[in-house]
């Protein structure tokens, strides 16, 4: 990456000339802005924390919290550009918007949302994933929009008869910007299967899905119900006036903006990583923890564990997706964080990771015999619909801070790794992964941990941790190239070429430990089922 920008004039002309471009994510706990220059450069971002939360048994988000986000996110990074190029940000050469995956956003014909928003945390589709698996012969997981609309048909909820629009958190955030029903083919493929070569949902799914419901009666088809896909790197909608002030309350930001399709997280994930050919693969971790290999030839047979999604240029994509990663990893710090305040020492939140996660690396190989789940939530690629945060450990294991530092992290990615067996058992090929997320954020050990926990050399960009907002502003950027001809791969090698760090190649002993480990994890889930049935 060039970063044909150089000094604070140039930055503050290109700024107010409305050449910059922006991209927005909503993720699982914050909300981040990227304003970057047209050849993906960083200028300046934003951010706002907010949580989902566990109402009436259904992890959810407010709409109202969406919109108050949005606005504080886009405050922040006003603010950030004002301070560093003194400058107000009033004119964008293009936008795009991301969000989570899957979920489910339902919309009457008023454009009510009927139920509160169920996000991809939630497994209570466990019914309609398997009948929906069995029926298409393609695995439905339980996140997935069109898993959400079959178990609330299953369940009888009477909402469903109502059903006009169905979208995800990104496709609705658009839509309300814009006032176009639109979204990527990638975030369109976490809602219901789509075909690679047609760049559309399939057709003959939905028409089996039609057939199955016949006889309920419901008065709508479901492709009337769905978004349009709009291909990568062609507009799919303006910002509107109303959207513009959604976005900024103080009415400085003009509409008109051309807004690129909206992707999912797994989607910017793979831009940001400069992971959408054959053979790459990228891994993030953060509160939740997933691997995507771009795979060069179809999968023998539906794994229900396994997501088949495409990448936001439409080729095939394995998707091993666990719901629990950092979230045990901060509960523990933050432990530890009260530990040394009991003692009077006091540690910013922030500085206590390096010094804790780092023991890790001076561990026994295996963890000393210790073991962990940090299931906060229900993790469905072993089969759990609720999760208990759980450590336990026999008479005789080694319980130093160093090996209980490894069996935190090494169980963070145990999900994941039991996923990522049946690609590889399906001949799934990726010569190294490249790595982004919260997870990485201490050097080395995320990295070593990760590249031991998948067995594959793993390798971090530069820019990577500017995460999936930086992703979803280089789509946006992709709308504007000057030759309409460059393939997305082509423009984002032509971007980050220079951006990859040197691969991380895993040591024998930490594969063999790690292998120890997972073997002892899989043994032990029935002691976190019985954690699961008894712990209320």
């Amino acid at each position: 990456m060039n970063q044909n920008s150089e000094g604070s004039g140039a930055v503050r002309e290109l700024i107010e000339n409305g050449e910059s471009v922006l991209g927005v994510e909503f993720g699982s706990t914050r909300i981040k802005a990227s304003l970057i220059t047209p050849d993906g450069w960083p200028l300046a971002s934003g951010s706002y924390d907010w949580e989902n939360q566990l109402k009436d048994g259904i992890w959810t988000y407010d709409l109202e919290t969406v919109w108050d986000g949005a606005a504080a996110c886009f405050t922040d990074l006003v603010a950030d550009v004002k301070n560093n190029y003194d400058v107000n940000l009033t004119r964008l050469a293009a936008a795009g918007f991301s969000g989570m995956m899957h979920g489910y956003l339902a919309f009457d014909k008023n454009d009510n949302l009927l139920v509160p928003f169920r996000t991809w945390r939630n497994n209570i589709t466990e019914a309609a994933s398997k009948e929906l698996t069995e029926l298409f012969g393609y695995p439905i997981p339980q996140r997935w929009s069109i898993a959400h609309l079959y178990q609330a048909i299953l369940n009888g909820e009477g909402h469903v008869g109502e059903v006009a629009y169905l979208t995800t958190l990104a496709g609705y955030v658009h839509w309300k910007l814009t006032g176009e029903k639109a979204i990527g083919i990638g975030e369109a493929s976490g809602m219901f299967p789509v075909d690679p070569e047609t760049g559309d949902y399939d057709v003959s799914m939905v028409e089996k899905f039609d057939r199955h419901i016949a006889d309920r009666g419901f008065t709508w088809k479901l492709r009337d119900l769905l978004p349009q896909i709009v291909p990568a790197g062609e507009p799919a909608g303006t910002l509107t006036s109303e959207g513009a002030l959604q976005l900024d309350p103080s009415e400085q930001l003009e509409a008109g903006v051309p807004l690129c399709p909206p992707e999912g997280d797994a989607g910017t994930g793979m831009i940001a990583t400069n992971s959408i050919r054959s053979r790459t693969g990228n891994v993030s971790a953060g509160t939740s923890v997933f691997a995507m290999l771009v795979l060069d030839k179809p999968l023998s047979k539906a794994h229900p564990e396994i997501d088949l999604v495409v990448t936001p240029d439409g080729k095939l994509v394995g998707m091993a997706h666990s719901n629990n990663c950092t979230s045990d990893i901060d509960a523990w710090v933050g432990l530890f964080g009260q530990v040394a305040k009991a003692f009077g020492v006091e540690v910013e939140g922030s500085d206590l990771y390096g010094p804790l996660l780092s023991r890790a690396l001076e561990a026994e190989p295996d963890a000393g015999g210790l073991l962990n789940y940090g299931y906060v939530s229900g993790e469905h690629i072993t089969g759990f619909s609720e999760g208990r945060p759980l450590f336990a450990r026999n008479p005789d294991s080694r319980f130093t801070l160093e090996n209980f530092m490894r069996s935190v992290l090494f169980t963070s990615l145990g999900a994941l790794r039991t996923g990522l067996n049946i690609l590889y058992d399906e001949g799934a090929v990726v010569d190294e992964l490249r790595g982004h997320g919260g997870f990485f954020k201490t050097p080395e050990v995320g990295q070593r941990i990760m590249a031991a926990a998948t067995r594959t050399p793993v390798s971090l960009l530069d820019t990577a941790g500017e995460g999936g907002s930086w992703g979803m502003a280089l789509l946006a950027a992709y709308t504007q190239r000057d030759d309409t001809e460059l393939s997305l791969a082509d423009f984002l090698d032509k971007l980050l070429a220079d951006s990859v760090g040197t691969a991380l190649e895993p040591s024998a002993e930490d594969i063999q430990g790690f292998e120890q480990y997972l073997e002892r994890y899989h043994k032990a889930l029935e002691v976190e089922r019985a954690a699961v049935a008894n712990l209320r």
